[in-house]
């Protein structure tokens, strides 16, 4: 279409047919020769060089004033402007006032070139904010007929489907953003009686925070300090964000909301084991994220060792079978034992056995129980038992010893008997003399 030509259609309330025929044709040759007009709404301030355009929404439309303003390393004067993936060598300004449509971009020499930004003239224009869109944030979106003519019965599409919201006459305006509402968009409506759809809009959903990782240690020693770090990166578009940190365990809250992210258990108990999770919240809650499970053992040193049989001073016979057995109170696995004879290690693992014991076996018992903590186990932790003193005496000796015995209490006996006789003879005596007088 010739300038003189668009100018006079655009100057009128409403093109009659020649126009819009001419003009579906001029849009069609945009579209065909340079770029699809949708338009991806993604994250911009990714190119160093960028475009902005006021009023601030995309698409821009030609009945609106618009200007283009561009940013970027360089000189102002060496700004070079392209329209519809041509050089436009007539302004080498920052900034452009748009008097046609298309598809616009600029270079500077020392950031390379932005991403595009279309001026459309369409009978009906689906328009979103021109800002980057990340999760949490309000959007309304606007349905715009041609030189804001009037337009009736809008609906709004994501994809098809209806993207819900709430839709108040022109405008829809979405709940706060999640990735799900990424998707192309487009509105249709009546606008001058003319059935109407819009040209599509990709809208791109982006993060304000990365999926939160919980890193810790998967194993800690009992009484030792637990120190867990919620990690997630913030959208360089909003890096300064407040976010709220929780922990849980076993799905219970144990720490926060707060804003570091990191949690401190001084000192740990067999209690802190569990599977641990933390979540990352926007300000106003309307972004969460939860991490993947952690799970972390607390291990248990050993401690208090004993050996059974008792008591600690055992007597036992030679050629007797004796069996010892060491145990620990507490004491996470894997648990080794050793054992010590006076002294010296002669034997390992919890029990001890012995056989037909000799003489040689007397002497003092003990066991070591240790086992190795830590992530990498290299920390070592001992229990050492009681002495047990073991005598074993032969079987001769224990012969000899009870005939001793034995002959010892014969001997008492026949004197006791032989005291005990004399003794009533004595009184017999003594009564008869007693009776003569």
């Amino acid at each position: 279409m010739s300038p003189a030509i668009q100018a006079g259609c655009h100057s009128l309330l409403w093109p009659p047919l020649p126009c819009v025929a001419a003009l579906r044709m001029q849009r069609k040759e945009e579209r065909s020769q340079l770029v699809p007009t949708t338009q991806t709404l993604s994250l911009a301030g990714a190119q160093t060089t960028q475009l902005l355009v006021e009023p601030p929404w995309t698409p821009a439309v030609l009945w609106d004033r618009v200007t283009l303003t561009c940013q970027g390393l360089g000189t102002t004067g060496a700004t070079t402007w392209y329209k519809d993936r041509q050089r436009w060598e007539q302004n080498r300004r920052d900034h452009v006032t748009v008097t046609e449509s298309g598809t616009y971009s600029c270079e500077r020499p020392g950031s390379g070139r932005s991403s595009p930004v279309s001026v459309l003239n369409d009978r009906l224009v689906l328009q979103v904010p021109a800002r980057p869109m990340l999760e949490g944030d309000t959007v309304t979106l606007r349905c715009r007929g041609w030189r804001d003519m009037p337009v009736s019965k809008v609906k709004f599409y994501r994809d098809e489907k209806d993207p819900g919201g709430s839709l108040r006459g022109t405008e829809l305006s979405l709940p706060p953003l999640q990735l799900h509402h990424s998707g192309r968009y487009h509105c249709r409506g009546l606008v001058n009686l003319w059935q109407s759809q819009s040209a599509p809009v990709t809208v791109t959903v982006q993060e304000l925070f990365s999926m939160p990782m919980l890193e810790g240690p998967p194993e800690v020693t009992e009484g030792s300090p637990l120190n867990l770090s919620c990690l997630s990166t913030p959208s360089p578009l909003r890096p300064r964000a407040p976010l709220r940190h929780l922990f849980y365990r076993d799905g219970q809250l144990v720490g926060g909301p707060q804003g570091s992210p990191q949690l401190l258990v001084p000192v740990v108990g067999v209690s802190h084991s569990g599977n641990y999770s933390c979540q990352v919240r926007s300000e106003g809650g309307t972004v969460q994220k939860s991490s993947a499970r952690l799970g972390i053992t607390v291990h248990m040193p050993v401690a208090n060792a004993t050996i059974t049989p008792g008591p600690l001073s055992h007597q036992v016979h030679t050629g007797d079978p004796v069996t010892l057995r060491c145990s620990v109170q507490v004491g996470s696995a894997p648990v080794t034992f050793t054992w010590l004879h006076n002294g010296q290690e002669v034997a390992q693992g919890p029990v001890l056995e012995l056989g037909n014991v000799t003489v040689g076996h007397s002497g003092t018992y003990q066991c070591v129980a240790t086992n190795q903590l830590g992530q990498d186990r290299h920390r070592m932790f001992r229990a050492l038992s009681p002495e047990l003193a073991l005598e074993v005496t032969p079987q001769g000796h224990w012969n000899t010893a009870v005939a001793t015995g034995v002959g010892g209490s014969l001997l008492f006996l026949v004197l006791l008997m032989s005291g005990v006789l004399g003794w009533r003879q004595w009184n017999h005596m003594a009564a008869t003399k007693q009776q003569e007088r």
